[in-house]
């Protein structure tokens, strides 16, 4: 029997540079407004998301943050941003200066190779 194809996962990178309603925030209250005001409507529009997050402010002045989103297919990335935009995240919090969406190794299964990566060398 065949091995089931799907579709691979949805990277996104968002760019996003801080606000200063959000820089006016004390770090608790930065906390409980993710915890209370993205998190569960993020939680109520879609499933199969998760995200990692990177602080750039000391190397960039046009970005201060970078989300990384890894969502399991199209559709679920689609309601993770339509829940985004419905919260202060999105322009209120942050501006998002840009959006970076792809898929890990696409070349690879598209022309059904062996992801070329990055190679790890001992010293």
């Amino acid at each position: 029997m065949p091995a089931e194809k799907t579709e691979p996962p949805v990277t996104a990178f968002m760019l996003v540079k801080t606000t200063p309603e959000w820089l006016a925030l004390t770090v608790q209250e930065r906390v409980d407004a993710f915890t209370t005001q993205v998190l569960p409507a993020i939680e109520a529009k879609t499933s199969g998301v998760r995200s990692r997050f990177y602080d750039t402010e000391f190397y960039s002045a046009r970005v201060t943050d970078v989300w990384v989103w890894e969502a399991e297919d199209h559709h679920a990335y689609q309601l993770l941003i339509d829940a985004l935009r419905e919260t202060p995240f999105w322009d209120r919090y942050f501006e998002v200066v840009d959006l970076l969406v792809g898929t890990e190794n696409g070349y690879a299964r598209t022309y059904g190779l062996e992801p070329v990566a990055t190679i790890t060398t001992r010293s």
